[in-house]
């Protein structure tokens, strides 16, 4: 049986369309059973959007009825979930958010008592759970032998607090006086506890898209809509600006030219600073197909070594365990520093980039030499259509032959949404964007 409801990175819809009330307490009804705990102690957590608050009550609802109880820790980040897991030993985390995806869409993810998201394996037992539940609605009339365990429900104060705790502990040393950053916390989940990390660690902040209001989440702003953080930073002479997605895992910069500078370039500086530190465990840093070939350059020539996976950080963080080491992520902005924290961490991937910059400007990075790359995205009727687009796929295997030795081509569905990205790297911008812009037409013709 495959997986039907769980994605690359939970379940993730329409909130109100696929993704209802009622599929958000079976979910977490089957997922808090799945935890084996007498009494289950689940944190629930979500981003802004105006149907968070909806899921949230169908998720304690769920986790009630299988007898444990929901800590509602109200808007954060994604990766405040897994440590706060670990400071008080929850069984279970749920995450609400859909991520860099609008406002109209939800999700539900789940965080093992260990910190790590849900393996494939339980998170299809999930899903058969649910369906056995579904079979057997229609006798749900029989009388147990003794009374249900029924939970509780409470708010966990103080989860915010818990979370920059954190962050402040693993960057004390980073002192970020005199630092202009201009912050775009995309009307999202980082709105307060990113500003209030740099101010505490001695930035000067200036903050957009810190005024949520259930729709305007990623809506041209965020990690998503870079481009406009860079034209905020050049004209108001700010020193650096970072862009965090709407659950906050995810962060992109942009140096005080406006330069955007991607999770490939911030990997390769934090790379280099964690070996410099003796930091980089193993040796190695994973990244995904997605990568630059720039990246693999410089990683090559600094003598550390690269794994590659399929795209998602679920697939970068299996590998990274798998091999022990330390430093993964994704072009996208995903960062993941396993001596902090066991997910991508937008906040901690801004810190990060700037304890490795150690007082020099951004602009003045080097660690790795970008081969000119373009990436579109096509919305499709049918995502998994692209395996039987004989055209398509007969186009891109020709540009990838004629680009072998001097660039790539790559083209795959999104695993979260009904898209196909066609990604090119060519030698110069003019025959990437020539590439590109022919991949992106086919595609487009036959599958929009």
């Amino acid at each position: 049986m495959t997986r039907k409801l769980f994605g690359t990175d939970g379940v993730r819809g329409l909130a109100g369309g696929l993704l209802t009330a009622e599929l958000a307490l079976g979910l977490a009804q089957a997922a808090t059973r799945k935890t084996g705990a007498q009494r289950p102690q689940v944190l629930i957590v979500r981003d802004t959007r105006e149907s968070g608050e909806m899921l949230q009550a169908a998720v304690a609802a769920g986790v009630s009825a299988a007898g444990g109880d929901a800590l509602l820790g109200g808007v954060l980040p994604t990766p405040a979930a897994p440590l706060l897991i670990g400071r008080y030993g929850f069984d279970l985390a749920v995450v609400l958010s859909a991520s860099h995806n609008p406002y109209e869409d939800n999700g539900i993810k789940f965080f093992a008592g260990d910190g790590y998201k849900l393996s494939d394996e339980t998170e299809l037992q999930i899903e058969q759970e649910l369906e056995r539940a579904g079979s057997v609605a229609a006798g749900a009339g029989a009388v147990p032998d003794a009374p249900p365990q029924i939970g509780h429900v409470r708010e966990l104060r103080g989860a915010g607090e818990d979370y920059l705790r954190e962050l402040h502990s693993h960057f004390a040393e980073l002192d970020l006086s005199g630092l202009d950053v201009l912050l775009d916390c995309a009307n999202g989940a980082t709105h307060h506890v990113a500003p209030e990390i740099f101010r505490r660690l001695g930035a000067k902040v200036t903050v957009i898209a810190d005024q949520p209001d259930g729709r305007n989440i990623n809506e041209g702003c965020g990690s998503t809509h870079v481009e406009q953080l860079g034209v905020r930073v050049r004209e108001g002479g700010h020193g650096v600006g970072f862009a965090f997605d709407g659950d906050g895992d995810r962060v992109l910069a942009v140096d005080r030219a406006g330069a955007v500078v991607d999770g490939d370039e911030l990997m390769a500086l934090a790379a280099l600073h964690l070996r410099e530190r003796e930091r980089l465990n193993g040796g190695g840093v994973v990244v995904t197909v997605m990568t630059n070939y720039g990246f693999h350059s410089a990683m090559k020539q600094a003598g550390i070594e690269v794994a590659i996976t399929q795209v998602g950080d679920r697939y970068v963080l299996e590998e990274m365990r798998a091999l022990g080491w330390l430093l993964g992520g994704e072009q996208s902005g995903h960062i993941i520093d396993m001596s902090f924290n066991r997910t991508g961490d937008g906040i901690a991937g801004a810190l990060l980039t700037l304890e490795a910059l150690a007082g020099r400007d951004l602009t003045e990075r080097d660690a790795m030499q970008k081969l000119p790359q373009r990436l579109v995205n096509i919305r499709v009727r049918e995502r998994g259509a692209l395996q039987s687009a004989t055209e398509v796929n007969e186009a891109v295997s020709a540009a990838g032959k004629a680009l072998e030795g001097r660039g790539r081509v790559l083209v795959r569905p999104s695993g979260t949404e009904p898209l196909v990205r066609v990604m090119v790297e060519a030698p110069t911008q003019d025959e990437t964007d020539e590439v590109c812009g022919r991949l992106a037409a086919l595609v487009q013709r036959e599958l929009g």
